[in-house]
């Protein structure tokens, strides 16, 4: 009696550590099948379902916006590597900013005999500057003055300083440059550049550009050859305010909707940055790292349902834990392709399958809710995208102005299983990380 009363002890002792260590035994099946420790330690925070998951262990995408010094451009290693499953989405802002500067000059070039508005030789643009500090606003300013002529390198690298007026010529941080075109040189000059900063603090304000561009064309106004901006939301402000008017080519960037449609009222270009790969990668790295599974799946290898990008659309750079989406220019030669920009990229468009990818809860911000890139091309599409990836995503959108807006949104972090965090400025991501950290 006693001998078997022993023995069902036993059994019971053995059955509790067994449940006890169920997480253990998970992690175990899981390094074995993936022989990776980074989808063993995602196995293992995908697989807890009682709440066990620390929130800083919890997956967390910075995207849009990446972790950095505004000053230096300086990467935030701590925040980009604040655990195992952080990782940046973005596009390659470099890339981008080079295609929009050279967009703009293959324009003025095969144009040369028409541009020239009040014939004076000299080919005059503006300038509207989103954020003097951040990282994809420095790049498309340096992006334009590289391809004009007009950049002036300050410790090897370009200013991207906003001159305020420069009618004459003189400012420090442009100079002027020289196009030869058809036997016949022109100059190149960058009459005016501001940030686009409204009395609030929110910077990319498309209001401000607007009300700068009529300032612009108030003082020299037929000197003003070319309009281009960071971004849409500014460039369709001045476009709309002024230059669509007048005839005056505007350049933009992001393809927003109205700006593509827009080519074909006389505006003249704008970026696509592949908004529709931006917002996929942005759920799919946490889809990924929910389920345990290797980084790369749906993204460079196919998963079940066949989901898989090409590599002339995204490149990941690894030591920056940074997925890019590569840029693409829309002008007056292709804006039809790109007339609807929140469908789904059609490679990456497959459902996946609910049983193996069950329903997980995403904490989600967008910087500000003016924004019209952000508001009216990138949250549809993630909209579209947390369906197919069978993710209940909370969209919280922001003034644009200040972190605490958003951060003090997130008083629950626990009841979330990851995180997608756009921040206002790009120093500031230990405001969220701190957060995760409590």
């Amino acid at each position: 009696m006693k001998k078997a009363l022993a023995l069902t002890l036993a059994a019971a002792m053995a059955l509790s550590l067994a449940a006890c260590s169920g997480g253990d035994t998970t992690t175990s099946e899981s390094t074995a099948s993936t022989g990776t420790s980074e989808a063993a330690t995602s196995d293992a925070a995908a697989t807890t379902t009682s709440g066990e998951v620390a929130n800083k262990d919890k997956p967390l995408v910075w995207f849009n916006r990446q972790p950095s010094n505004s000053s230096t451009g300086e990467l935030d290693k701590a925040a980009l590597t604040f655990n195992e499953n952080t990782y940046y989405v973005g596009f390659d802002a470099n890339q981008g900013a080079e295609l929009q500067g050279q967009m703009v000059l293959d324009y003025i070039t095969a144009n040369i005999d028409t541009i020239d508005q009040n014939g004076d030789g000299i080919i005059g643009y503006v300038l509207a500057i989103g954020d003097i500090g951040h990282n994809d606003s420095i790049a498309r300013t340096r992006g334009v003055r590289s391809a004009l002529g007009t950049a002036v390198e300050v410790d090897g690298a370009i200013n991207s300083d906003p001159v305020g007026t420069n009618t004459d010529g003189t400012a420090t941080a442009v100079q002027d440059g020289t196009l030869e075109v058809n036997g016949k040189s022109y100059v190149v000059r960058e009459l005016a550049s501001q940030e686009m900063k409204n009395s609030a603090g929110a910077t990319w304000d498309a209001a401000t550009a607007g009300n700068a561009i009529g300032t612009w064309a108030a003082s020299f106004g037929d000197s003003i050859d070319v309009v281009v901006s960071n971004n849409d939301g500014m460039g369709m402000s001045m476009f709309n305010a002024w230059s669509k008017e007048k005839g005056i080519p505007t350049f933009g960037y992001d393809a927003n909707a109205d700006a593509v449609a827009a080519i074909g009222e006389g505006y003249g270009g704008t970026i696509s940055q592949h908004a529709d790969v931006q917002a996929y990668l942005t759920l799919r790295v946490i889809r990924n790292a929910l389920d345990g599974v290797d980084i790369d799946t749906g993204i460079g290898t196919a998963d079940e349902a066949g989901n898989v990008l090409s590599d002339d659309v995204y490149k990941y750079v690894e030591d920056e834990r940074s997925y890019y989406a590569l840029n693409v220019a829309v002008t007056k030669d292709n804006y039809q392709d790109f007339m609807d920009s929140t469908k789904v990229y059609e490679p990456v468009s497959n459902q996946l399958d609910a049983t193996t990818h069950p329903t997980k809860k995403v904490w989600l911000d967008i910087y500000n809710s003016a924004d019209n890139f952000l508001g009216s091309t990138y949250q549809p599409l993630l909209q579209n995208y947390d369906d197919l990836l069978n993710l209940e995503v909370e969209y919280i959108a922001g003034d644009g102005q200040t972190e605490a807006n958003i951060t003090n949104r997130l008083s629950n972090p626990s009841q979330y299983d990851a995180f997608a965090i756009n921040m206002v400025k790009t120093d500031n991501g230990a405001s969220y990380t701190a957060l995760l950290s409590q």
